[in-house]
């Protein structure tokens, strides 16, 4: 019990037997006199001091009745503390050394000969498996219990079963425990856990999808997966339905009528395992388009390579946290994230959509500290992210850092001939795919590197963003190992199928887009660099050159987030404004009143001599 509980105690809470069950349960006895201290503090000030003493003094005798019984028991019936077995009716749970425990069929009790039996739970239950993870050290028990007639399993944290208040947890799943015998479990899970330490089996485990050095998970024996209850679904949603024959059959007929969505969005979601061994960033592929145009089941297929891809199971969607959406991405790890429809976003997300795409793409989550203090482990991910929408994701976005990581697929009218036959089989038929393509990256890893490094050098040039040209490569990679080992149909993905998804640098560079931005705001409000208009003026015309007022200049990048500095260092570069002698991004002008000032001189292009002409009470200032 921290300061904070002990400052947030109620009168009911104080006067409750569990808050003091808690106390008592701290063993060393200087720290459990400080929160009695704290305790009693608190209980003047809700004017309960006499009813604290009083259950103080009642746990106090308690505690030394326990302790007189124990030394008797010790001192009188030593054939109490004999060494026990566990004597389960189960082929599954070998006999287990329990101490001075009777665990049977009827529940595991002490036989206490001062106060009879103590039970510790009123059902079989024993500790069966350990688990410990191999990022973060943690360690995981495997509890096995028999409720009606069944014997159930749960995994849990080593430190719920040390802990009296922890304990509790179990019974939300099933198990007969509260607050009376809470101790007794406690001591019985771990006496067993102790007294069996060599013979309870301790495997490794991960609560991270993908890459494990050379093994895959969940396609390894060599790992089990540990992860939080909230995933439970998603980890269950991979696995094997129906033939690898039915579903590359069926997939080689979409291949064959050459459509590019889908053959995009399949080689992308196998290239998410590529990302590693191949050291690139996390990128997006989104397919927009008109409604009914089969871009769901398009997502579809592709996940139907990797898991059961019917609603709700390894699909998600946006109707979420930009948190949720971190920790389902440090789940899935390498395994593609894949997100239906777009325009289903959370209000929280559409404030922030572009840093969730940046955060996304960056591979790793926010730091968070915990309630010690502490830091949490950081998440982390290197996966391809799948998504749809009737709008570009694009459109979501400005900054120029975030379109760079997005590649744009078209989703023209009718992509499948039966969109509602393939959804059906693609959901008797899955899961497959997945396996057999990790198997052939295994044959053929050396390889990877010189395959990627082509289609890269294929795809560079002056004009085009170098992440989205490593993100159509890894693709292009994965579809030519697929094409030759998997599908072998000869209906692979060429360089020129794939190279006008690649966004020209001017199209996505902030600084063009600022350009172009303030080329149009001149030409749109030609009133504003005319003295004799009677409305707020930003500048003057001189030479060819909008010459803009500093605090016009400013309040017009500010306006759409736009860098003044990275902008007029960019500008002056490229020969965009007219910077002094001097080599500074401004320069003297003088005003139609002749009175000189520093400004911004904005290069207007000779094509852009015109201006529109519109009214002046109708101009707002941006």
């Amino acid at each position: 019990m921290n300061d904070e509980d002990i400052r947030t105690l109620t009168q009911e809470q104080l006067l409750l037997p569990e808050t003091y069950t808690q106390v008592y349960d701290i063993g060393n006895t200087i720290e459990r006199q400080a929160v009695l201290t704290k305790m009693r503090l608190r209980a003047k000030e809700l004017k309960l001091t006499k009813e604290f003493d009083d259950f103080v003094r009642a746990f106090e005798r308690l505690a030394k009745q326990m302790e007189k019984a124990r030394r008797e028991v010790e001192k009188e019936e030593p054939q109490v503390l004999k060494e026990h077995y566990t004597n389960f009716d189960s082929i599954d749970y070998p006999e287990m050394k329990c101490g001075p425990w009777i665990a049977h069929e009827g529940g595991i009790y002490i036989e206490d000969p001062r106060f009879g039996k103590v039970s510790a739970c009123a059902h079989p239950i024993i500790p069966v498996e350990r688990m410990r993870n191999v990022e973060t050290g943690e360690e995981f028990v495997v509890i096995a219990f028999k409720r009606r007639g069944r014997w159930e399993q749960m995994k849990v944290k080593k430190g719920v079963i040390a802990s009296a208040q922890k304990i509790i947890q179990l019974a939300d799943y099933g198990v007969a425990v509260n607050s009376e015998n809470a101790r007794s479990l406690v001591r019985y899970l771990s006496d067993v856990d102790t007294l069996n330490d060599n013979d309870i089996k301790v495997s490794k485990s991960t609560s991270k999808l993908g890459w494990h050095g050379d093994e895959f998970m969940p396609y390894t024996d060599g790992l089990l997966f540990d992860g939080d209850a909230r995933f439970k679904n998603l980890f269950n949603s991979i696995t094997e339905r129906g033939s690898l024959e039915a579903w590359l059959d069926h997939a080689r007929q979409i291949r064959e009528t050459r459509r590019r969505e889908p053959r995009i969005m399949l080689a992308a979601s196998f290239a998410s395992a590529l990302i590693p061994l191949t050291g690139q960033l996390p990128f997006f592929v989104d397919l927009y388009g008109e409604t009914e145009g089969g871009k769901t089941v398009t997502l579809m297929l592709a996940a139907s390579i990797w898991a059961n891809p019917a609603e709700s199971q390894y699909i998600g969607d946006f109707k979420s946290t930009d948190v949720a959406l971190e920790a389902r991405a440090d789940v899935l790890n390498n395994l593609p994230m894949i997100l239906d429809d777009t325009s289903k976003t959370s209000q929280r997300i559409q404030m922030n959509f572009e840093s969730v795409v940046y955060d996304l793409c960056s591979g790793k989550g926010k730091s968070r500290s915990n309630k010690a203090l502490g830091l949490n482990r950081e998440n982390h991910w290197s996966c391809c992210f799948l998504t749809n929408g009737e709008r570009p994701l694009a459109s979501y976005v400005s900054q120029g850092g975030a379109i760079n990581r997005i590649i744009e697929v078209e989703c023209l009218r009718d992509v499948f001939e039966n969109p509602a036959e393939t959804a059906e089989l693609l959901k008797l038929n899955y899961g497959f795919a997945g396996k057999r393509f990790i198997e052939i990256v295994l044959e053929h890893r050396d390889e990877i590197h010189g395959i990627f490094n082509q289609y890269r050098d294929q795809l560079s040039g002056d004009n085009v963003m170098q992440k989205q040209v490593d993100a159509v490569a890894v693709i292009l990679t994965a579809d030519q190992l697929v094409s030759e080992y998997l599908f072998q149909d000869g209906n692979g993905l060429r360089v020129d199928d794939v190279r006008d998804l690649l966004t020209d640098y001017s199209e996505v560079s902030d600084n063009e887009r600022c350009y172009e931005y303030l080329i149009d705001k001149v030409r749109m409000n030609s009133a504003r660099f005319d003295k004799d208009s009677n409305i707020e003026q930003w500048g003057i015309m001189k030479e060819g050159c909008a010459v803009f007022f500093n605090a016009a200049f400013n309040a017009l990048c500010r306006s759409e987030g736009y860098s003044r500095k990275t902008f007029l260092a960019w500008a002056l570069r490229s020969g965009k404004i007219e910077g002094d002698s001097l080599g500074n991004p401004t320069k003297v002008a003088k005003d139609q009143d002749g009175k000189s000032f520093r400004g911004v001189w904005l290069i207007i292009p000779e094509e852009g001599d015109g201006f529109m002409d519109v009214e002046d009470e109708d101009v707002p200032f941006i």
